[in-house]
């Protein structure tokens, strides 16, 4: 007779209804072990488009804000750098796909800056990007998982031009701030490309039908240049990185 295997050895069981609670508190543990070895305390997080391409390159008008994605890395992970003079410093983080994602994670690289990405399992789109820094690179089962650990050490959050799913990063931040369950002082929300936002997004008609209050048009800034948006966000960094630690929904 076969011995028996062991519950945490047994993969059928680990796959099933049941032992749903498991896979959820192991997409919980595994990261925060990894985070904690790898001491990230403090992250910028990029989101934005999947199917945002590199084009032919810098100058090609289509892929602008990919580029203008890894610029904005760039200089952030140079900022990192300039950081750890006084024992601080922040990584980027991204969902650690194609588009504005593979963007922001080789602009990391660029500055030699470490970067995340907090992959998830789809079924088209979501590959990781070979510019994700070793051991930081994550694969999520769960949405609502990933999310956490968007946010568990943001410092702040860069939205570019995308779809469904940046839509959904940016309102679920938006609404954890406006009802106070992410209690982070100095918490950045930037959104890239006033123009294109405004155009999307009638924020102001929102206040003005009351569905939303007006001070909450000032949960978030616009900014359409990179050396602009730096300029503003780097010393509100230089706040919530003194006056937080990660703090986990």
């Amino acid at each position: 007779m076969a011995k028996p295997l062991k519950a945490f050895e047994n993969p059928e069981f680990l796959q099933s209804k049941e032992a749903r609670s498991l896979r959820i508190l192991s997409e919980y543990l595994e990261p925060e072990k990894r985070f904690s070895y790898k001491n990230i305390e403090h992250t910028v997080v990029f989101f934005g488009s999947a199917r945002t391409g590199e084009g032919s390159g810098r100058s090609d008008p289509n892929a602008q804000s990919y580029w203008k994605a890894e610029e904005m890395a760039f200089k952030l992970g140079m900022v990192s750098k300039d950081f750890e003079k006084s024992g601080h410093h922040f990584s980027i983080c991204t969902g650690g796909g194609p588009g504005i994602m593979e963007a922001a994670n080789r602009g990391a690289e660029r500055a030699g800056a470490e970067s995340i990405g907090l992959n998830i399992e789809l079924p088209f789109e979501q590959e990781p990007n070979k510019y994700i820094s070793k051991d930081l690179s994550f694969e999520f089962h769960y949405f609502f998982m990933r999310k956490l650990w968007f946010l568990c050490h943001a410092k702040a959050i860069i939205v570019f031009p995308g779809g469904f799913g940046t839509f959904d990063e940016l309102f679920e931040t938006l609404t954890l701030i406006q009802t106070e369950k992410l209690e982070k002082p100095h918490f950045s929300i930037m959104l890239y490309d006033e123009k294109h936002w405004r155009d999307i997004i009638d924020f102001e008609k929102l206040a003005e039908l009351g569905m939303i209050s007006k001070k909450d048009l000032s949960l978030f800034t616009y900014f359409s240049d990179i050396d602009e948006g730096i300029e503003i966000l780097k010393p509100r960094l230089i706040e919530s990185i003194k006056n937080t630690k990660a703090n986990c929904i």
